[in-house]
């Protein structure tokens, strides 16, 4: 069990430390979303695409 003073502690550290990033999908992006939706490992897919996308522009 999690003492209420470590709960504390990892949401100060949170707060500092990450940082977060809200996607919309509208009705026509709709396969984007469901494709999204659909991997096991949502976070990792997209930081996945986004260093391949970022690898990909800087050898240009």
């Amino acid at each position: 069990m999690v003492s209420e003073a470590q709960k504390r502690a990892n949401a100060s550290y949170k707060r500092r430390n990450t940082k977060a990033k809200h996607i919309v999908f509208f009705p026509d992006d709709m396969d984007l979303y469901e494709w999204v939706c659909a991997q096991p490992k949502q976070n990792a897919y997209l930081k996945e695409l986004i260093r391949k996308d970022m690898k990909e522009r800087q050898a240009h």
